[in-house]
Formats: structure tokens, C-alpha cells, sequence
């Protein structure tokens, strides 16, 4: 668990072709808070950008384990049908340093 977000987002923004700052969404699966802030600050982010986890994210939800990608995808699919955007990006932490990221984009 750690910072295994930020090169997974990284990587497959530059295999997307666009930059953090495209992403009208981003729902980030926070292991605990200090973690969330050290992904969101490697990520050139404010600590309280308001299209990061803009429902609440697993500390106010809940973790659900076995589903919370599932969960991720489907916050940030209803998050850019309201708010009329075009790309989100989902990245959560894994044991042992990894991460994962994928960009949802609504057409």
C-alpha cells in the first residue's frame, strides 16, 4: 500500500495521450488519508480538489474488498453522466507497492 498509483497513472495517461488535467473525474481509492494525499501532491493535485472522490471515497464509504474496482468504475460512470464529462480516471493501491489505474471515457 502506498504510492503504486502514481505510476500506474502515469503510465497509462501517456498510453492514453492525455494528462492529469484532462480528467474531469477521479475517483481514488484511499487506503487511509495520508496515503490519498501523497498519490493526489505526486500527481501535481490539490489536496482538495473537488472532482477527487467527489462522493466520498473508501474512508466515508467503505472499503468492500473483492469489488472495490467494481465500485471505483461505477462512481466515476454515474460521477461524468452528471456532470457531462468525457474522461475519469480510477486508481487504487495494492499490497506490496503496486497500483492500478484506468480511464473510464463517456461518449
Amino acid at each position: 500500500m502506498g504510492l503504486g498509483p502514481v505510476p500506474a497513472t502515469r503510465r497509462v495517461l501517456e498510453r492514453a495521450g492525455l494528462s492529469i488535467h484532462d480528467m474531469d473525474v477521479i475517483e481514488l481509492n484511499e487506503a487511509f488519508a495520508a496515503q490519498a494525499l501523497g498519490v493526489l501532491r505526486e500527481l501535481g493535485l490539490p489536496d482538495d480538489a473537488p472532482h477527487v472522490n467527489p462522493n466520498g471515497g473508501a474512508i466515508a464509504l467503505g472499503h468492500p474488498l473483492g469489488m472495490s474496482g467494481a465500485r471505483l468504475a461505477l462512481a466515476a460512470s454515474h460521477e461524468l453522466h452528471r456532470r457531462n464529462g468525457r474522461y475519469a480516471l480510477c486508481t487504487m493501491c495494492i499490497g506490496v507497492g503496486q497500483g492500478i489505474a484506468m480511464i473510464l471515457e463517456r461518449v
